[in-house]
């Protein structure tokens, strides 16, 4: 049972990653309409910022966490501006044509400057184990944890109990109603594009510790992050919340109980099971 117990906080505290990742991608399509493909590539180009912060200057990856999202940010809503805006009336393929295209062009250009090499930020803190009782927690996913749980509260808060996050869901809802009530629809597309770009700065300057980087490291958490975001409900930031909790723990468990190699085709079964039971995923769309 101990064991049981000791996996479920695992895959607890893997959903915290998932969770950050996730509300990025959801705050984006939730918003804006548009599935970002390059969502993954942010995750890695802010990875690599990270560490060569950490490289160059000496410091821990946590202190370029918040430097690092300011100009994923700047990166996010430039995006938005110069690459979906014009879009935004085309078909939803060629929008996701476009963001695709930018997903291979900043993985190209990681693998052009970085090569395939794989790099890790030598650290301490974050990788190091402690014993609450009988159970072991590394304090990096502990830390990523509680931070994945206080920016889906403070988003939340932030949606609304302020005048931009108001402006964001009322663009959500019905961006020609947003418009004739004033809302600027083009800035709040950018910004909403910006944090959702912004968060997985965030968890890059989490992850750097945990994990090496390569061109290709943000695939994985984004295909899972994709699968969350579907599960929990299009849009909807408590099912991001508590789809990672799910994807999290069924990953430990299936992947001890099963076989590493197998615990995707787990969580895609469960995730097809709940869309048959559930089209709409476990909130739907604007239910909170």
């Amino acid at each position: 049972m101990e064991l049981f117990i000791q996996l479920v906080i695992n895959g607890l505290l893997l959903g915290g990653a998932y969770t950050i990742i996730s509300l990025g991608l959801t705050l984006i399509f939730g918003v804006v309409r548009v599935v970002n493909f390059a969502h993954g590539e942010f995750l890695m180009i802010g990875m690599y910022m990270v560490y060569l912060i950490a490289a160059q200057f000496g410091v821990h990856p946590y202190a370029g966490l918040v430097p690092v999202a300011v100009i994923l940010f700047a990166l996010g809503a430039l995006t938005q501006k110069g690459i979906i805006q014009p879009l935004l009336n085309a078909d939803q393929h060629i929008q996701i044509f476009a963001t695709v295209g930018v997903s291979t062009i900043l993985l190209n250009l990681a693998l052009v400057i970085f090569g395939a090499n794989v790099y890790r930020a030598p650290v301490e803190l974050g990788t190091s184990a402690i014993d609450v009782g009988p159970f072991t927690m590394v304090t990096g996913q502990l830390i990523t944890f509680a931070v994945g749980l206080s920016l889906a509260a403070l988003l939340h808060l932030f949606m609304h109990r302020t005048y931009l996050g108001r402006a964001l869901r009322a663009v959500a809802q019905h961006r020609y109603a947003a418009t004739l009530m004033g809302v600027n629809v083009n800035n709040v597309y950018a910004i909403a594009f910006g944090l959702g770009t912004a968060f997985v700065g965030i968890a890059a300057g989490l992850l750097a510790p945990q994990y090496p980087v390569f061109p290709t490291v943000g695939t994985y958490f984004v295909l899972t992050a994709f699968v969350i975001v579907v599960l929990g409900g299009l849009g909807s930031l408590y099912g991001a919340v508590a789809g990672s909790m799910i994807i999290g723990i069924v990953d430990t468990l299936a992947g001890f109980y099963i076989a590493p190699d197998l615990k995707e085709v787990v969580y895609f079964g469960i995730f097809l099971l709940i869309l048959v039971l559930r089209p709409n995923g476990l909130f739907g769309v604007g239910t909170e």
